[in-house]
């Protein structure tokens, strides 16, 4: 076997995120572990979006956490309402230089940073439809499984992703 041929152990990122973005993310994804949750990256959702963060519990919960980096960055994002229909609790994460003020009320807040985050303020419940729950789970673990799929045999999955 040669052993030239190393498997990265994380995805390359895709380039698309900011520095900042991904340390957001980075800090979120260590809290909502701490919280229950697994997650997973930039999740295509059934609608055509793409979540920052889906987490999933055991009990099946799903919650999506929508990362903005900037006031510019949240002023031009004009589609972030249409998360709420694949998740029961909706969040935005964002450093601490930004303003909670500046966030829809009816959402939560975690301000992070790359090394942890804290959930300034808790989102409101408003529980999935048993169907689109069972089409998250199914889409969350599909992504999971092929992004574990690529890490083990990268050459067996370029046509999925070139």
């Amino acid at each position: 076997m040669d052993n030239t041929a190393r498997i990265a152990l994380v995805p390359p990122p895709d380039r698309r995120q900011s520095e900042t973005a991904l340390a957001i993310a980075r800090g979120t994804a260590r809290l909502l572990r701490s919280l229950g949750f697994t997650c997973i990256s930039e999740l295509p959702l059934p609608s055509g979006r793409r979540a920052d963060l889906v987490a999933l519990n055991e009990r099946g919960e799903v919650w999506i956490v929508e990362i903005k980096s900037s006031v510019e960055d949240l002023r031009a994002d004009q589609k972030w309402h249409e998360y709420r229909a694949h998740c029961d609790r909706l969040f935005f994460a964002f450093t601490q230089d930004l303003p909670c003020e500046i966030f829809p009320q009816d959402t939560g807040l975690i301000i992070a940073d790359a090394y942890g985050a804290h959930l300034q303020c808790e989102a409101p419940e408003h529980k999935l439809a048993a169907a689109t729950r069972k089409q998250m789970t199914v889409r969350f673990a599909m992504a999971a499984a092929l992004r574990i799929n690529r890490l083990v045999d990268p050459q067996g999955h370029a046509e999925f992703w070139e």
